[in-house]
């Protein structure tokens, strides 16, 4: 019984180690190493191709990125559930996307859907949703000094291929770590697969010190991969880790599937004039014509690029650098630095260069001009594998000629430029792209708005002023089922419950939740377009004013803001100078002066508009007779006037304010209050007792309000109180406007 019982517990052991070494290490044994290599996806130089009923087709890549964010949660949380990505695949599919793609390693979740969503349609008789997934690269490592051989770059990099791989063939388990997904994968999705897009935006500085770190290494020959001797060290490792993937699968699953690179502007081939390069700093190209592939590799291989229309515009400041090419008087040919390598773009160019520039309409377009650069000088197809424009009321980056901004754009604007981007791409010679992206996402930063929040906890609040979290085409609103107020004119939403103050000019009445602050100003007699409106606010007890001196106007309590609305087109929110965030922080790139050597004065009754940094210039302007231009900037606290419910035909995403029959909605997201976390209700403190940006708790703001005449008291205020929500996030999901103008585009398209 004893050696029963141990021979029972040694096959328990076996087994459980056999289980382990397969499923979490990847170990396997080749038992039909003569099975012939199968491919479905091919390409040529310029096409993708599909294998359908025995024939290849092309197949042009109408796809949909795919993020892995919620609110209440950041994307490591991998917090999204089986049922919400079914019910997402089919919102894709009727969108008219054909293809999703993802950028790393989800939950078993997303693989379980996605094969339960594509069986099902399969059965129907209905084309599958196809996938094309991605190989993530820490940002850690990518910025903390390394190169890209050093073991937690490149043999993460190939361990994660090889793992990848086994996931897609369900093959594998994956305990959590390393900030990828983990679960039990055992449904092969590999049939779906088209292609593996590996890597990220390269870091132009990790890939130059790469080079300069490894001057040996820019050569590699593999089974199915091999660089040219032009290489560089960056694009050998490339080669290296294409090689691996395909190995790995080719070998494990004799199977084969399209393999391209991330790549973007910022690593992009070619070279530039010295003052773009400067102001720039592209100090470095990725080529993937550097790389080839060998007859062992049956499928197909295509450059992807991440571009959007507005940055880095390369070409704007190639045709009028900041607006001042009549002024440019200096020899280009002079560099400030040298970058070796790379490609002259005029060499892209033909026939007369300015008619390059346009497009099919006869409109100035450089997005247009950079993707035919692009195909020109590719050998392979190429995909824009990233593209799309964001709703924020935030902006970071303008376009110049279309008006495809990053961010500031409503959603019927967002859809008309998604559109027109598409046929940008496809007029160019592309092979396809994928919209950038699907669901907005609260926990996102970017870099113009990231000094004024508390980035530990911004997925519990929507910040409007950070464009990087509306990218989506799926909207994620406060509120259970719906929001508290919409800024209609409809005041249906108010109650008596909601009055702050009043007095005998009317009324204030006061809402909050994860996204604006909303404020119902009721006035006797008052009349839209005629009567100004004025709200002063008192966040700080640090700092404030008890008089304005731009508008004249006297308060109980010292303020830091002032709200001021006086017809359709002349109304703004002010702060005081001393709560001017912008100029704490970037006095020194805009203005050239510290501001912590004479701040201004805890009481000043100076109030300022509110501007948001769009381009930090190089203060070395030797280029340009005019240095004088050092920043670009544009008012964010310049109010809009429109409806702002969804449900309304003349909705206006952006809307700041509205009348009503007697007085006004309004709303003001948070951050532009100064708000770093309002689900902790969390502000700016004084910046010149904290040398920056640091944070202090309030529960209650003060607030008052006046209607235009003139100014012969103290304004009197009342307290509204802050309780915030903690990490309990309410919110519902809304398609926008701009998903049913692309889906009514691309069912036209389709005929």
């Amino acid at each position: 019984m004893k050696k029963f019982i141990l021979a029972a517990c040694v096959v328990v052991l076996l087994l459980f180690a056999g289980y382990y070494a397969y499923y979490h290490l990847g170990f396997y044994v080749t038992v039909q190493s003569d099975a012939p290599v199968t491919t479905f996806m091919k390409t040529d130089e310029d096409t993708i191709y599909m294998e359908r009923d025995g024939a290849y087709a092309p197949f042009e890549i109408r796809g949909v990125n795919m993020g892995v964010g919620l609110p209440g949660h950041f994307a490591t949380d991998y917090a999204i559930d089986q049922e919400t990505y079914l019910r997402w695949f089919e919102q894709i599919q009727d969108l008219g996307a054909n293809t999703v793609r993802v950028y790393t390693i989800l939950q078993d979740d997303f693989y379980n859907a996605f094969y339960a969503y594509n069986t099902q349609r399969e059965t129907a008789g209905e084309e599958p949703l196809w996938l094309i997934h991605g190989v993530w690269v820490n940002d850690y490592v990518q910025n903390s000094h390394r190169d890209a051989y050093d073991d937690d770059f490149l043999q993460t990099l190939l361990d994660d291929c090889k793992t990848l791989v086994d996931i897609l063939h369900g093959e594998r388990s994956l305990a959590l770590g390393r900030g990828l997904g983990s679960g039990s994968y055992r449904k092969d999705v590999s049939q779906w697969v088209i292609a593996y897009i590996l890597g990220v935006e390269w870091e132009d500085v990790t890939v130059a010190f790469t080079n300069e770190s490894n001057p040996g290494r820019n050569q590699y020959r593999g089974a199915y991969m091999v660089t040219t001797e032009d290489a560089t060290p960056f694009e050998a490792m490339l080669a290296q880790v294409g090689d691996s993937i395909i190995s790995y699968e080719t070998g494990r699953y004799r199977e084969q599937r399209l393999v391209a690179f991330s790549n973007w502007p910022t690593t992009d081939p070619f070279l530039y004039p010295a003052d773009i390069t400067t102001q720039f700093m592209k100090c470095a190209q990725v080529d993937v014509e550097h790389i080839k592939t060998t007859d062992a590799f049956l499928s197909g291989y295509f450059a992807s690029y991440h571009v959007y229309p507005y940055y880095p515009d390369y070409l704007h400041n190639v045709l009028d650098p900041l607006g001042l090419v009549d002024s440019r008087k200096r020899d280009m040919s002079e560099y400030y630095f040298t970058v070796e390598g790379g490609v002259p773009y005029e060499e892209m160019m033909t026939g007369d260069r300015q008619v390059d520039y346009y497009d099919a309409d006869g409109h100035l377009n450089t997005y247009y001009a950079y993707l035919k650069i692009l195909n020109r000088y590719h050998t392979v197809p190429v995909v824009i594998s990233e593209y799309g424009v964001s709703t924020g009321r935030g902006m970071a980056q303008r376009d110049y000629y279309t008006g495809r901004n990053q961010g500031r754009m409503t959603e019927r604007e967002q859809g008309y430029a998604l559109i027109d981007c598409y046929e940008d791409i496809i007029n160019a010679g592309c092979a396809g792209g994928c919209v950038f992206t699907w669901q907005d996402e609260w926990f996102k930063r970017t870099w113009n708005t990231m000094h004024a929040v508390d980035l530990d906890n911004t997925p519990y609040w929507s910040d409007y002023q950070t464009n990087e979290q509306y990218f989506g085409l799926l909207a994620f609103d406060p509120g259970e089922e719906k929001s508290v107020c919409y800024v209609d004119g409809d005041v249906s939403e108010w109650n008596a419950g909601d009055v702050v103050l009043e007095t005998g000019a009317g009324s204030l009445s006061m809402k909050y939740d994860e996204k604006f602050l909303y404020f119902y100003a009721e006035g006797n007699g008052f009349e839209p377009g005629k009567d100004a409106l004025y709200i002063p606010i008192d966040t700080t007890p640090k700092t404030g004013s008890t008089y304005c001196a731009n508008y004249d106007l006297r308060f109980e309590r010292p303020c830091d803001f002032v709200i001021y609305i006086h017809g359709l087109e002349d109304s703004r929110l002010v702060v005081q100078e001393r709560y001017e965030v912008m100029r704490a922080v970037f006095s020194q790139e805009t203005e050239a002066f510290d501001p912590y050597i004479d701040p201004v004065d805890a009481d000043t009754p100076v109030f300022t508009n509110i501007e948001l940094v769009l381009q930090l210039f190089e203060e070395d302007r030797d280029l340009l007779d005019d240095d004088s231009i050092t920043y670009e900037s544009y008012e964010t606290g310049a109010l809009r006037y429109g409806n702002a419910n969804p449900e309304s035909d003349d909705f206006d995403s952006l809307a700041d304010f509205m009348f009503t029959d007697n007085g006004i909605e309004l709303r003001i997201p948070w951050q532009l209050l100064n708000f770093a976390n309002p689900s902790e209700m969390l502000i700016h403190d004084d910046y010149y007792e904290n040398y920056g940006v640091e944070y202090i708790h309030i529960d209650e703001m003060y607030v008052g309000f006046k209607w235009g005449g003139e100014q012969d008291y103290r304004i009197p205020m009342a307290a509204f109180p802050l309780k915030g929500w903690g990490k309990s996030v309410t919110c519902h999901e809304r398609l926008k406007e701009s998903y049913y103008i692309l889906q009514e585009y691309w069912a036209r398209r389709d005929g």
